[in-house]
């Protein structure tokens, strides 16, 4: 049987019908008067965005702030050390168990340790938890990548008598460049999950994570949904940009 590709414009469809469809649910819900006192209708939340837009999107700019500098610091940590692993066996020796504590770690449990460490006034500590949650993804998939080039191809390129910064730059690299882009799209969302969970635990009283649950304490249940659709918003920008990132580096790769 031959499998069957679906239309360009039905994978676009469908999630929005789905997700319509979801909305009409909720909110035929939230109307019946069955639904939790802090589950308010979609319309509410979405008036409370638009008339709250000033303060949410200020709190909006210091997550999305939080999280692109964690991804950054934990990608460039990522690749470096992952370099350094493929490249030398006693120093994957060493990171290994090291990398794989830190991948255990709960968010939960570091973050108030290190928002702490560095102060009420301080960005760092969350930041570094962003950091430590995007570096996981990105070291197992650069290091996996790196080690992808078979042995006949760099034994053709010794054969050639190419260098080592020739191989790498024309064999290593580009095998393991899709497996980076990977770790970055999978690294993006989880430096904004985690900067938005590093928000509820101290540190300044500023961002989407620390406004949701200031909300939400204090019963303005539209206002704390508010701030979550903006969370979600902040989500969905670093996705698509790293997955547009990925789809435009893989397309130029060659087969």
């Amino acid at each position: 049987m031959v499998a069957r590709t679906l239309p360009r414009w039905l994978r676009w469809v469908a999630p929005l019908v789905v997700g319509l469809i979801g909305l009409v649910v909720w909110g035929a819900w939230v109307a019946s008067g069955t639904a939790p006192r802090m589950l308010p209708s979609p319309v509410a939340i979405l008036q409370e965005f638009v008339l709250r837009w000033n303060i949410i999107s200020a709190d909006m700019a210091v997550t999305a702030t939080n999280a692109f500098v964690g991804l950054v610091a934990g990608s460039l940590l990522g690749i470096v050390l992952a370099g350094l692993a493929a490249s030398v066996k006693p120093i994957d020796g060493m990171l290994a168990p090291l990398v794989a504590a830190i991948a255990v770690v709960p968010i939960v449990a570091i973050t108030p340790i290190l928002n702490t460490m560095f102060g009420a006034s301080s960005q760092f500590g969350r930041q570094m938890v962003a950091a430590i949650a995007a570096f996981i993804p990105v070291f197992v998939n650069v290091l996996r990548g790196l080690r992808q080039s078979r042995p006949v191809h760099r034994d053709v390129f010794r054969a050639s008598a190419a260098t080592s910064a020739q191989t790498f730059r024309k064999l290593t690299l580009p095998t393991a460049l899709p497996y980076l882009m990977t770790g970055l799209r999978i690294a993006a969302s989880v430096a904004v999950i985690s900067a938005l969970v590093a928000e509820y635990f101290g540190g300044p009283a500023d961002g989407v994570g620390t406004a949701i649950a200031t909300y939400a304490k204090s019963g303005r249940a539209a206002l704390a949904w508010a701030y979550v659709f903006g969370g979600i918003l902040i989500g969905l920008v670093f996705f698509l940009v790293t997955s547009l990132l990925e789809r435009l580096v893989t397309r130029r790769q060659p087969a």
